[in-house]
């Protein structure tokens, strides 16, 4: 099967009103697909999906710990954060530690997720920060490595040393040369593999022990900040951060732009990688929480899979008007 597959519903009432499809791959420790839907070898882009691959180059460097980085600060170098006093507040921190500050981060200035962050800037008459890009985690460890290399600050350009690393970690992982990258929504350059690629790449991040090697440590190192640490990788409300505390802080799961979705299950050794071609991120939650309720690792009854599985849609007026579910091939 090389086309996408219908993956997630919107019902009204009894009328189907919406469908939206995508592809979707789980590999196991020796790269070999053990589930499919659609087209395993779709190009993707993964968009912020693929920060823990991004991040690797800063651990396994040493950067890491030179710099004094805790699981948190691994945690929100993986992120897409909501940009909550904790988020601005580490990053802030971290910067000051290196010498830097919020003119050097080359992501943009962004609107606080977090709408209490946001008003309280406008009621100050506060300027948005790069501190406040949902990004700036990623770009502070950036920062760091850069640092750590002696290298120039222009580290977002395609050959510069911290994105050379990042090239290198990303074919190593997913197999695969890159047919190419896009420019992210935060300047740095994201690396385009096929999804099956993506997949395998997170089946090393499961699979990888602490010491075991430089490589499988910096990842296990990064997988498992992720997990205890959800609050940093995205925040409150998101749906990564609810639905790793739902699996008991045991899976490492990261949306990305444009409806992309991972997941990394260290006891099973599995790796998955979901994109939805509509871009439409309702559906990747959705479809995410369907694989990893067959997977066995997310109890499809807890009340936080429940905001993403049959999920009730309701109207202004709190009425039930129909029903988000996942398609009968998902379950």
């Amino acid at each position: 099967m090389t086309k996408a597959v219908p993956m997630t519903e919107l019902w009204r009432g009894d009328i189907l009103e919406s469908v939206h499809s995508g592809h979707a791959v789980v590999c196991n420790a020796d790269g070999e697909i053990v589930h499919a839907w659609g087209d395993p070898d779709a190009i993707v882009l993964p968009r912020s999906s693929s920060k823990m691959i991004q991040a690797l180059p800063l651990v396994e460097s040493g950067a890491a710990d030179a710099a004094g980085l805790t699981e948190q600060h691994l945690a929100l170098a993986c992120a897409s954060h909501n940009a909550s006093a904790i988020h601005n507040d580490m990053v802030n921190a971290w910067l000051a530690a290196q010498g830097f500050s919020d003119d050097d981060l080359i992501c943009g200035p962004q609107e606080p997720r977090d709408i209490g962050i946001r008003d309280e800037l406008i009621r100050c008459n506060d300027p948005v920060c790069r501190v406040h890009n949902n990004c700036s985690g990623k770009h502070t460890g950036f920062l760091t490595l850069t640092k750590h290399l002696g290298a120039e600050k222009n580290y977002t350009d395609i050959d510069h040393p911290v994105q050379k690393a990042v090239l290198a970690a990303h074919e190593e992982l997913t197999q695969e040369t890159s047919t190419g990258y896009g420019i992210d929504g935060c300047s740095a350059p994201n690396h385009a593999s096929t999804l099956k690629g993506m997949a395998r790449a997170m089946a090393f991040f499961a699979a990888a022990r602490e010491g075991e090697g430089t490589r499988e440590t910096a990842a296990a190192r990064l997988r498992d900040a992720m997990a205890k640490h959800p609050e940093y990788v995205a925040g409150e409300g998101r749906a990564c951060t609810n639905l790793m505390r739902a699996m008991n802080y045991k899976v490492a799961i990261k949306t990305g732009a444009e409806a992309f979705f991972i997941a990394i299950l260290p006891e099973q050794k599995l790796g998955v990688a979901l994109k939805i071609i509509d871009g439409g991120t309702r559906a990747s939650e959705n479809a995410i929480a369907a694989i990893l309720a067959k997977l066995g690792v997310l109890d499809p009854n807890h009340p936080e899979a429940a905001k993403y599985l049959d999920a009730p849609i309701r109207n202004w007026d709190g009425l039930q008007t129909g029903m988000m579910r996942a398609t009968e091939v998902m379950r």
